[in-house]
């Protein structure tokens, strides 16, 4: 899936979703990622992996986001973590007091 700001690819292996994000999280391309995380989601995948080493930037809208996706999730006893964060994301989640919670 692609965006002027942000491309988004996935990779199934077995019962983990791996997806992978390379631009910036923000309020015009947000909508990409949701969208994503929403077809893993419906397609059944209940273990995702969000990989964000290259992601230069993440809103609050990319927060809520994530944050929707982990609740939906934890409720059907899946998982979703974030693996290898920017410094840039390890920051604003750190911030939000996140990192703990969704950093693999």
């Amino acid at each position: 899936m692609l965006d002027e700001n942000l491309e988004i690819t996935q990779d199934v292996d077995g019962d983990i979703c791996r997806l992978k994000a390379r631009g910036r999280i923000d309020a015009n391309s947000a909508a990409v990622l949701e969208n994503k995380l929403d077809k893993a989601l419906k397609d059944g995948q209940n273990n995702i992996v969000l990989n964000m080493a290259m992601v230069e930037y993440l809103s609050s809208v990319g927060i809520r986001i994530i944050l929707k996706t982990y609740k939906q999730l934890s409720e059907t006893l899946g998982s979703f973590k974030i693996e290898s964060p920017s410094e840039i994301v390890k920051n604003v989640l750190g911030m939000a007091a996140l990192k703990e919670m969704l950093v693999s």
